[in-house]
């Protein structure tokens, strides 16, 4: 079932009303499910206009699933008790995943229940979370020129670091001119396409070109750093990846003389958004710069997603500003700039008092 709008009853939640309840979409009636998808799609309508519908497709294990050692619980406001089981979309929604010693936080808040406390109420019961596991950071990402990001700084998370988001859209693309850069890079380089990710000869090396480059550009002060980087956490994440709905696409530049990845790009094709796919790492080792890898390997991936999603419109990725040769390449590839992608953190025990958490 594709994603759409579903029954909203408008009636006003004051502060000392909202009930949140813990839900498990694990274990949620499939009538649950397909509620949180129009809540998500009510809310995209309102803050990301031009992006397209969330459907429910693998939805369950898209919410559940998450990489070995980390856990998520997520929480409901609903207008009526047992609206969701009846496929009404909630007021609100909110999540935190545990890692390391940082939760991740996603608050949802239906667009006709905004400033009725139903955010404050999901941020409280993130933040007791994280508070009685000992964890000292929240983090959250969040989409500018939203109303979540006056909420956010209003309840003491700040600025940790900046991306720009770009779209290409693939009936955009000049693919003869793509052809070109596809075939432009240096000699002594072999340029290879993966579904599902690495073979299992190039793990190693893969994962290598992911540690070399992690601290290449400055992040800010952003804790939330990405954490691949070992061969056991790599294969890891592939797992989840697949168990999630998200099919991944990778491909990668090997240096034939050494057998090194010089550089590498991933594309994943969610099932809940089969038409947009998200952009993940592209990276490109140092000593490898300046031979066309980073444009070679990227405009090989367009091709490539034409042929194995024929489904598929657009294509979406971030950038920090200070990644320009990665921003050239975006834009010799067609990709327009969007809007601002903001991370925030906070502290656990100032959003306690913030909060009035004892």
């Amino acid at each position: 079932m594709t994603g759409g709008t579903l029954p909203f009853r408008g009636r006003s939640v004051q502060a000392g009303q909202v009930k949140v309840r813990e839900w498990d979409p694990r274990t949620a009636a499939a009538t649950e499910i397909t509620s949180l998808v129009a809540l998500l799609n009510e809310v995209s309508a309102v803050d990301l206009p031009d992006d397209p519908l969330w459907q429910d497709g693998r939805m369950r294990d898209y919410l559940a699933v998450t990489m070995p050692g980390e856990r998520k619980m997520m929480w409901l406001v609903e207008e009526n008790e047992g609206d969701a089981a009846r496929g009404v979309a909630p007021l609100g929604a909110g999540s935190i995943i545990l890692l390391g010693d940082i939760g991740v936080v996603e608050i949802l808040v239906h667009p006709k229940a905004r400033r009725q406390a139903i955010g404050r109420a999901l941020l409280t019961e993130q933040v007791r979370v994280a508070l009685r596991k000992g964890f000292t950071t929240l983090g959250v990402e969040v989409a500018g020129a939203t109303s979540a990001v006056d909420f956010y700084q209003a309840h003491g998370f700040t600025l940790a670091f900046t991306e720009i988001r770009s779209v290409l859209r693939l009936d955009t693309v000049d693919w003869f001119a793509l052809g070109d850069m596809a075939a432009g890079v240096g000699a002594g380089y072999q340029i290879e396409f993966y579904a599902d990710g690495p073979p299992e000869h190039l793990i190693a090396p893969y994962a290598a070109a992911k540690a070399e480059v992690r601290d290449d550009y400055d992040l800010g002060d952003l804790e939330l750093r990405p954490s691949s980087y070992e061969p056991e956490r790599l294969l890891a994440s592939l797992h989840t990846l697949a168990a999630r709905g998200l099919q991944l696409y990778i491909v990668v530049a090997v240096q034939e003389k050494t057998g090194e990845v010089a550089g590498l790009t991933e594309v994943v094709v969610p099932a809940q958004r089969p038409g947009r796919a998200d952009q993940y790492d592209t990276v490109v080792v140092p000593r490898h710069r300046g031979y066309g890898v980073g444009r070679a390997i990227k405009a090989r991936m367009l091709f490539e997603l034409r042929s194995a999603e024929p489904n598929l419109t657009e294509v979406q990725t971030w950038n920090a500003a200070v990644n320009e040769p990665l921003i050239k390449v975006n834009q010799e590839l067609g990709f327009v700039a969007d809007r601002q992608w903001l991370e925030y953190e906070g502290d656990v025990v100032e959003l306690a008092a913030n909060l009035r958490i004892s």
